[in-house]
């Protein structure tokens, strides 16, 4: 269970990122982000548990169609236990895909479950111009980086973030997309008219991608300590809120080819049965058919 002590500095923390308190008190000074023009480096930073079957159409993109105008590494932290990832890590990292470099980063699950360690890591660590924090549930479309790619060139933002994007409906756990990869690793490929147009109004969680300057400079709420320490179970990723607020930026829209997100209405990554998680798959339900309204209705 979480300690009293640190609930209350999370709250603390959320409260603070509303603006009720200045950035600089946490994060004074924010490196200047130079531009980088030609053939740029890209490094995205997922996190997988339970999760392997979403994470197959993430990492099958990548194999599908190998990225333009810019080189990847894609960084995957997991946990050792979580064997049906381990699988499937063990199965693409076998491929030599152009342009790709796989990088599997094994964690505690304790530390895993707190997204912010691993994102923090990566952002201390990485050596790319950019680097995309996401989550696994979001699969690239083709000749997606080669558009990235032109939309980066000379940018000195610290944030940018995708538009626009393509997302399913709230998929039950027996959708036959959720279970393609059920019988072991193999390459997916999603259907595309499962998928429709959707609008993004600020950065979020999954679609988060930083300049290397700001990332190597800032971190991931490393100054916020509460946000790197370790987690009994999965912990809701409020952290993402923090980091934008630490950064000084909503985030810039940029005009690519969309890409895909897989929305499912079953949490892998929570204990099973544990009622909080029952209570977010009917919220989720809810909220979904309000934001649907008319327009999806028979």
């Amino acid at each position: 269970m979480r300690s009293a002590w640190t609930a209350i500095r999370e709250s603390f923390y959320r409260l603070a990122a509303t603006g009720l308190v200045p950035a600089r008190l946490f994060l004074p000074v924010i490196p200047p982000a130079s531009p980088r023009s030609g053939p740029l480096s890209l490094e995205i930073v997922t996190h997988c548990w339970n999760y392997a079957h979403l994470l197959a159409f993430q990492l099958s993109s990548l194999a599908l169609h190998p990225p333009e105008g810019l080189t990847i590494r894609m960084t995957v932290f997991h946990s050792p236990r979580d064997e049906r990832t381990g699988d499937l890590l063990a199965f693409f990292g076998g491929m030599s895909i152009p342009g790709v470099r796989w990088n599997w980063q094994p964690l505690e699950e304790s530390e895993l479950f707190r997204r912010g360690i691993g994102r923090n890591r990566a952002a201390r660590a990485t050596t790319a111009d950019w680097i995309w924090f996401t989550d696994c549930d979001v699969v690239f479309p083709p000749r997606f980086f080669e558009g990235l790619a032109k939309a980066l060139q000379g940018r000195t933002d610290r944030l940018i973030y995708p538009r626009h994007e393509l997302v399913s409906q709230l998929l039950s756990e027996d959708d036959p997309l959720l279970t393609a990869t059920m019988d072991g690793p193999r390459i997916v490929e999603l259907d595309p008219r499962r998928f429709r147009p959707d609008q993004r109004g600020r950065a979020t969680g999954p679609f988060q991608i930083v300049h290397g300057d700001v990332a190597r400079g800032c971190g991931y709420c490393e100054s916020t300590h509460v946000w790197q320490e370790p987690a009994e179970h999965w912990q809701k990723a409020h952290e993402d809120r923090i980091f934008r607020w630490l950064i000084r930026t909503q985030g810039e829209p940029i005009d690519i080819a969309p890409p895909y997100r897989i929305r499912h209405v079953s949490k892998g990554r929570y204990r099973s049965g544990e009622p909080a998680g029952r209570i977010r798959k009917a919220i989720r339900r809810i909220g979904d058919r309000l934001r649907l309204g008319d327009s999806e209705r028979p």
